[in-house]
């Protein structure tokens, strides 16, 4: 038990540098990296393109690309989509059962909000 303890406590942070995160070119365009509730097939696709576009000019891609696979992060980084990662061998970690409940509990209290 000790030993999943201390485990747990060396990946509690994330892995690899974040210093690059200090002044990104995706700053303020969080809308375009992640994707919003129930987003259509092909919305995803114009929003994905957006995204690439400005990654595309940033000097940190490589990092954030690297950022992104060893931590398994959900989204678009480093002008890479989640599929993209998953079929470079590095799926997001994030069960499909866990986004489904933060879906349904996004969509429960928008609910309560608009009534």
């Amino acid at each position: 038990m000790l030993d999943m303890i201390q485990l747990s406590e060396n990946l509690a942070g994330p892995i690899g540098s974040t210093a690059w995160m200090s002044d990104p070119a995706c700053s303020g365009h969080g809308d375009l990296f992640f994707a919003p509730f129930a987003e259509r097939p092909e919305a995803r696709v114009r929003r994905e393109a957006a995204a690439e576009r400005i990654c595309d000019s940033c000097v940190s891609l490589i990092e954030c690309r690297d950022y992104a696979r060893k931590n398994r992060e959900l989204g678009f980084w480093g002008g890479e989509s989640e599929s993209e990662r998953a079929a470079a061998g590095f799926a997001p970690t994030t069960p499909i059962i866990g986004r489904k409940r933060v879906a349904e509990q996004r969509a429960r209290d928008a609910m309560k909000s608009a009534s």
